[in-house]
């Protein structure tokens, strides 16, 4: 499949007032997988689902379809967080994550929020502050769990332990836990796993996947100004000048007093030199 043609498939998968989470995650991988079958993708979260539904009690409490979910998720099929390479961009496409059945929180996240609809269970996700986490409303209160480590239930203690290591001591010891533990949208999650994607590729320079990931991002977040400033940065990289051009002075129009206006005023000049000259 072309990419014109998956980009505009995202797009319109994205106009969709509750578009199904893991057929956009898989319509991502196909950048990098171009011959992703999603349908069979999809049969394989069903599958799962189908698995843990025919263990529990029709009238299950929503804590005991989490037990069965774990058991069968991480027990039995040896889901688990990938410590060992946690940047292989291979942990942020949903289909390596089926076949290899390890991931990073986001992606892990993902797997476990669409099984558990297909339970019934009301999950939903939460942008913790350096690690994604999965939050279920309770008769008692919340259970906020960790697909990262096998779905475990993180207590106060443990959530306050991880905002310190990304928060100054103060703060994470004294603001309110809930500001963090708000539920996440789709379209902010895949903004966070294109926003992974984006600094491995950045990091590697691998120009063609960071342009890829780019487009991506800019159909999920069109407002995020610095999204298209780094697509506009991507294309330039691969000396695609027009388009580059285009982004960057979108940026500057909509951002003209960001601190890196200078610097993005240079590139554009420069671009519509090279621009003039390719007339």
């Amino acid at each position: 499949m072309e990419l014109q043609h998956r980009l505009e498939t995202f797009s319109a998968l994205l106009c969709r007032e509750d578009f199904d989470l893991a057929e956009a995650c898989l319509l991502i991988a196909q950048d990098a997988y171009p011959e992703v079958d999603v349908a069979h993708y999809l049969a394989r979260i069903d599958a799962i689902a189908a698995t843990v539904r025919s263990r529990i009690a029709g009238d299950a409490f929503a804590e005991q379809k989490v037990v069965a979910l774990n058991r069968h998720l991480f027990k039995e099929l040896g889901f688990c967080g990938n410590t060992d390479d946690y940047y292989d961009p291979r942990n942020s496409y949903l289909n390596q994550v089926l076949e290899r059945r390890t991931g990073i929180p986001i992606t892990l996240s993902i797997l476990y929020l669409e099984v558990g609809r297909r339970l019934g269970l009301r999950l939903q996700g939460v942008s913790f502050p350096g690690h994604f986490l999965v939050k279920l409303r309770v008769s008692g209160g919340q259970l906020v769990l960790d697909p990262f480590c096998g779905g475990e239930a993180q207590s106060e203690a443990e959530l306050r332990a991880r905002l310190a290591r990304v928060l100054p001591q103060r703060e994470a010891d004294s603001l309110p836990l809930s500001q963090f533990l708000q539920a996440a949208t789709p379209r902010q999650m895949l903004a966070r796993l294109l926003r992974n994607l984006k600094g491995i590729y950045l990091q590697s320079e691998e120009a063609q996947n960071t342009l890829e990931v780019a487009q991506r991002m800019v159909m999920v977040a069109p407002h995020a100004a610095e999204e298209v400033r780094d697509r506009g940065l991507a294309y330039y990289k691969l000396d695609c000048f027009r388009a580059a051009l285009a982004d960057l002075q979108d940026y500057l129009e909509r951002r003209p007093d960001a601190p890196d206006a200078d610097e993005i005023r240079g590139k554009a000049a420069a671009l519509r030199l090279v621009c003039a000259r390719l007339n």
